[in-house]
């Protein structure tokens, strides 16, 4: 199918993506319901069967360069042996494989390019049973977070980018004519053309924990907008991108495009290549999400390209006088529950005052709130069934090691303890691990401890707890913030800081929605306001510097111009 009729085909999701964004309300035209009515009645089975067949082979693509194949430590967290290697090939090879193409891409126009972009989000959408089991057995997260979060919300953030990329290419017309009146005399006429043209070639490095949800905004942003991407995994997550870059290498070659103008470049912890690739002056734009390190480290370094990166933070939850406090603490004990706290979005902090909170008519104090989220989270996973399904597994073997370090920084208020299912006997599972400290310790709540560790801080008063959770995202950053409290001038000042220090708020989560969950053509994930990450997913400015536009003009004869204006 040609690139033009791929547009038509999905034009009416492109118009109901381009409202919502102006809107932002609810919509999703991926479901995250894994229904048999929806997918198929054998899609189960068969995205089962396709992962398995995968297993203890190479990974091979058509066309796809390099002839060796190699392993890059990629182990499931579940226990299960994985064993599938992938091409290996140079920066040099990767560089000039998806270069080859770039000029026919570029030329084929804003709509070409969406058309196949959306064609290719369809077809991920299709294979989400398959990429669940691609994303739980690399990752770590549950079967039904991975369908949902790895398949169809990374699928929504996908066709995001591509819809804001649409719209600030679109904004710019191909060609105008412009006229400026001169009196008397003729005017002036010029026809003026407008070229939409890629920066080079794009770089989109994985993250372990969401490959797919963090990984397809870069992707797709940077394919719309004309430049080939080179797309390098993590290594203990790459079959997920793997598997991604299949699809959409499989829907260029049938428009008619060059399929390496999407390439996977994959190494090992060993030998990484991520630095060598991103200085290479052919690389102009950079997506990382991962460790504050590297991310600091392109940011600096990495002078000749667009740099987006997400980072560490530390988000915090700040609690006041609330009614509600049985809400808040179920709504909470699933928040520090889901995916072992392994999101970027977790809270890590409890800022409550010292001398404790009103609830109602009653007091509770800081060791009786301390005393009732860890009981609401040991009584969530008290069914170790669930436990098993929420938590998911420990993607990395020094994240679970860290758990163990982390018992001795403050008073324990909720042991961590090990859970082994049967199914997965073998899988790497832990429960949250919370801890009670004081406000005067900076050094422990302020550094970004990954994983299922949280700190319920005593705090001066609620200003004390506000200026704890103020100081620390001006420091050291946050994706998200929370806030429990009846008090309006809580609620104001709160509302100040979030601004102030570029952080999203919510307030008062009692029931199905949760701070660490956000939602597409909705929600902004970050604001690229302060440390935590240089920019949002997905917002204009995440678009629009992945393209520029070049003008050529041509003047037109006065009497042309004339006739023209009759």
């Amino acid at each position: 199918m040609a690139a033009a009729d791929f547009f038509a085909k999905h034009k009416d999701t492109l118009e109901t993506a381009l409202a919502t964004i102006a809107s932002r309300g609810y919509w999703s035209p991926y479901s995250e319901r894994p229904s048999p009515r929806i997918y198929g009645e054998t899609a189960a089975e068969d995205g089962e069967a396709a992962f398995k067949a995968r297993l203890g082979k190479p990974f091979g693509m058509a066309g796809h360069p390099g002839v060796e194949y190699h392993a890059t430590g990629e182990q499931s967290p579940y226990g299960i042996a994985l064993g599938v290697t992938y091409p290996k090939l140079s920066v040099d090879q990767a560089l000039a494989a998806v270069q080859a193409g770039m000029k026919a891409w570029r030329d084929a126009g804003v709509e070409a390019r969406t058309g196949v972009c959306l064609e290719a989000l369809a077809r991920i959408n299709a294979n989400s049973f398959e990429m669940a089991h691609a994303v739980q057995h690399t990752t770590g997260q549950g079967f039904m977070m991975a369908f949902q979060a790895g398949g169809p919300h990374a699928q929504d953030r996908g066709l995001e980018a591509v819809t804001y990329a649409y719209r600030e290419m679109a904004s710019v017309p191909a060609v105008a004519r412009w006229e400026k009146p001169q009196g008397k005399n003729p005017p002036l006429v010029m026809d003026k053309h407008f070229k939409t043209v890629p920066r080079g070639v794009a770089v989109m490095i994985g993250v372990s924990t969401f490959p797919t949800w963090n990984g397809y905004p870069g992707l797709f942003a940077s394919l719309a907008t004309g430049n080939p991407v080179i797309v390098k995994p993590h290594p203990g997550a790459v079959l997920p991108l793997a598997v991604s870059v299949e699809i959409v290498r499989g829907v260029l070659a049938e428009a008619g495009f060059d399929p390496n103008l999407v390439t996977l470049l994959t190494d090992s912890r060993a030998a990484p290549v991520a630095q060598d690739l991103c200085l290479r002056p052919e690389v102009k734009v950079i997506d990382f999400t991962g460790s504050n390190q590297f991310g600091e480290w392109l940011e600096l370094n990495c002078r000749q390209a667009q740099v987006y990166t997400e980072k560490a933070g530390v988000n915090a939850v700040v609690i006041d006088d609330f009614a509600d406090v049985k809400g808040m603490a179920r709504n909470l004990s699933f928040t520090l529950s889901l995916y072992s706290g392994q999101m970027c979005t977790t809270p890590q902090n409890f800022f409550v005052p010292r001398d404790g909170i009103r609830v109602g008519d009653n007091h509770l104090s800081f060791d009786e709130v301390a005393g009732l989220i860890a009981g609401a989270v040991d009584k969530f996973l008290s069914d170790e069934e669930r436990a098993a399904a929420v938590l998911g597994a420990i993607q990395a073997p020094a994240t679970a090691e860290r758990i163990e370090a982390a018992a001795s920084l403050g008073e324990v208020a909720l042991a961590s303890r090990a859970i082994a299912p049967a199914d997965y006997p073998d899988a790497r599972i832990r429960t949250p691990l919370i801890l009670k400290i004081d406000a005067a310790q900076r050094d422990t709540y302020e550094s970004e401890l990954f994983g299922p560790i949280s700190f319920i801080v005593a705090c001066d008063g609620i200003d004390g707890a506000l200026a704890a959770w103020r100081e620390t995202v001006a420091s050291k950053g946050a994706i998200t913030a929370g806030l429990y409290s009846d008090n309006a001038e809580t609620l104001h000042k709160a509302e100040e800081i979030a601004q102030d220090v570029g952080v999203a708020l919510s307030v008062n989560l009692t029931g199905g929605v949760f701070v660490n969950q956000t939602a597409a053509f909705s929600d902004f994930h970050a604001t690229g306001a302060n440390p935590a990450a240089n920019s949002a997913l997905v917002d204009a400015a995440f678009v629009a510097n992945r393209f520029r536009v070049v003008e050529i003009r041509y003047p037109v004869e006065a009497e042309a111009g004339a006739a023209a204006a009759e």
